[in-house]
């Protein structure tokens, strides 16, 4: 290890810790998180492990958070991580590597029963029982239009009603998908809502106390997340969007949606890994992951 660093744990509710763990969040991925973190609060479970230099700088972070998981029509409580980074000049150091094995016994100790987590570089995990998760988007012919459906009203991650109304959905959301979905997740969802604001739309449909996230390419529907206390079947979502789709792609399995004739199609948009047996549980079959629950 590098001299003159000190390790640290459970620093975010340390004001001047908390800053300089998002300078290099910042400095490393050109993301700013404090806005987002304004709008949606900070996840409870998280728990950080970082190294820190004499002069108050994080040089080295990596984070862990409880991540509820549907898989199977079963809650799996598992663990998920993110915000591993580290400074140029202590690279090399075994920094990450001590950061991740304090990271992993922190999670087994506190009893989660698998792992989780989004990366470009899955060889680095390998070495710690992670296996990559082939990832799938569904597509199929858009369902026959029903008359006289009430159309939806956009809704905004930077609207204060707005925020209320998915988080009250969210409290009381359904898992979009029983094969495999992320459940819960307030502070994900919203947090992700924000930054892909400008190419993501949200759309509630009060009829079936559902909000929406989809995109529109002509006559293509991507379906990329609903929170519902019940998930809506797909005809009544395509209605309530305004109709004239001729076919859907949903970033999640389409279990929920009441749309035979799906089909699977591989989805090579990220690298996810999952610990060793879950990762057996989700390759069994072809599972989707929406970017709403990025992390």
């Amino acid at each position: 290890m590098a001299e003159g660093l000190s390790f640290r744990q459970d620093y975010l509710v340390d004001p001047a810790a908390f800053e300089a763990l998002a300078a290099l969040l910042q400095d490393t991925f050109g993301i700013d998180i404090r806005p987002a973190l304004t709008l949606a609060g900070m996840d409870r479970t998280t728990v950080p492990f970082g190294y820190f230099d004499e002069d108050g700088r994080c040089v080295a972070n990596f984070s862990m958070f409880s991540m509820p998981l549907m898989v199977d029509g079963e809650r799996v409580m598992a663990a998920g991580y993110q915000s591993g980074a580290v400074r140029p000049e202590h690279r090399g150091n075994g920094l990450y590597r001590d950061l991740m094995r304090r990271a992993f016994a922190h999670a087994r100790a506190t009893g989660h029963a698998a792992d989780i987590l989004i990366t470009d570089k899955p060889g680095l995990y390998e070495p710690y029982g992670f296996r990559q998760v082939r990832t799938f988007g569904f597509r199929g012919k858009a369902p026959a239009a029903q008359p006289g459906a009430v159309p939806g009203r956009g809704v905004s991650p930077e609207n204060a009603d707005d925020v209320a109304l998915m988080v009250g959905l969210l409290a009381r959301r359904e898992p979009v998908s029983q094969r495999f979905s992320v459940m819960d997740m307030r502070e994900l969802f919203l947090l992700n809502a924000l930054w892909q604001k400008d190419d993501t739309r949200l759309t509630h449909l009060p009829a079936h106390d559902a909000v929406v996230a989809w995109k529109r390419d002509g006559a293509r529907l991507e379906l990329l997340d609903i929170i519902a206390p019940s998930i809506p079947p797909l005809a009544a979502i395509c209605a309530g969007l305004g109709g004239g789709f001729a076919e859907v792609e949903s970033r999640f399995g389409p279990d929920q949606l009441d749309w035979p004739g799906a089909e699977a199609i591989a989805d090579n948009h990220l690298h996810l890994m999952a610990s060793g047996p879950l990762a057996d549980r989700l390759n069994a079959g072809p599972v989707g992951f929406t970017t709403l629950s990025d992390f």
